[in-house]
């Protein structure tokens, strides 16, 4: 028995001082330049997809009002970026005083993005949604004319391509497409024609040209998924305000994949497991 114990002692050992596993590495590099976020891969379609990052922050009440008095002005700063262009450091200062840190990161399957709202004034900030906008111009091959049927959100728990089903034509700004979540208010929104269909999930991506890979983005809490009018996709991210010295965190993620949309989903729904439970108390199972 005393052996067996010994044994069993020195296999815990032997376990707790093996090094850990490392994480599958990246295969694309980052970098940032004014205000363009580039992802680059050796095998990724178009060679690189640039994301305005950020486009904007918002205040609410926008969907029927000019979009000059929507916008909180800001301005980003460079803090890190890694050698290997594993990783890049970002914050935004608004100008009603707000700082948002991003933290950005190329992982095996895209970018994960974190990012912390404060509000370090004794006024209480209308900050929100914000845009990070993906050109996905080289990633499809098409152009402005012709690249909605390349674009997809999920609509009754299927995926839908552009332009869908109940297409919506009318609104202070046209062209372009707006899904929101059932919790958004639609008073606060991009003011583009806003659809009255209400998505399945946060996903909002598009195909490449020869639909040998897949593009998606998705944010935890998000405001809108939005098709744009600058050959774009947009998943904007929910911020919801913030009072005096109040601190919120909110984490995204750009897939790039050679998968299928199986594949996709399942990713999805391991990294934002919060939003299927939402989902699916409102709408069929993304899959």
């Amino acid at each position: 028995m005393r052996s067996a114990i010994k044994w069993v002692l020195v296999l815990v050992g032997l376990m707790a001082s093996a090094p850990a596993v490392a994480a599958e590495p990246s295969p694309f590099k980052l970098q940032w330049k004014d205000n363009l976020l580039t992802v680059s891969g050796q095998d990724l379609p178009g060679g690189d997809l640039a994301i305005w990052y950020l486009e904007a922050y918002c205040r609410p009440g926008s969907t029927d009002r000019d979009w000059g008095q929507t916008v909180i002005s800001h301005k980003t700063e460079l803090i890190s970026a890694s050698d290997d262009g594993q990783r890049i450091r970002l914050k935004c200062l608004l100008k009603d005083g707000v700082v948002v840190e991003h933290d950005i990161q190329a992982v095996s399957d895209g970018v994960q993005f974190g990012v912390v709202a404060k509000n370090p004034t004794d006024k209480e900030s209308e900050a929100h949604w914000a845009q990070p906008c993906i050109r996905v111009g080289n990633f499809t091959g098409r152009k402005q004319t012709d690249y909605l049927d390349k674009c997809f959100v999920f609509l009754d728990g299927k995926l839908e391509r552009l332009p869908t089903r109940d297409w919506a034509t009318k609104a202070r700004y046209t062209p372009g497409q707006v899904w929101a979540p059932k919790s958004v208010n639609r008073n606060d929104v991009n003011p583009r024609p806003l659809s009255p269909l209400v998505p399945s999930n946060g996903l909002i991506g598009c195909f490449s040209a020869d639909e040998s890979w897949i593009m998606a983005s998705a944010w935890e809490p998000y405001q809108e998924l939005f098709q744009g009018v600058i050959v774009c996709v947009h998943s904007d991210f929910r911020i919801g305000g913030l009072k005096p010295s109040e601190s919120k965190t909110i984490r995204g993620k750009v897939y790039l994949l050679k998968g299928g949309v199986e594949d996709l989903v399942k990713r999805y729904e391991a990294d934002f497991p919060e939003q299927r439970t939402r989902s699916s108390s409102n709408a069929p199972a993304t899959r």
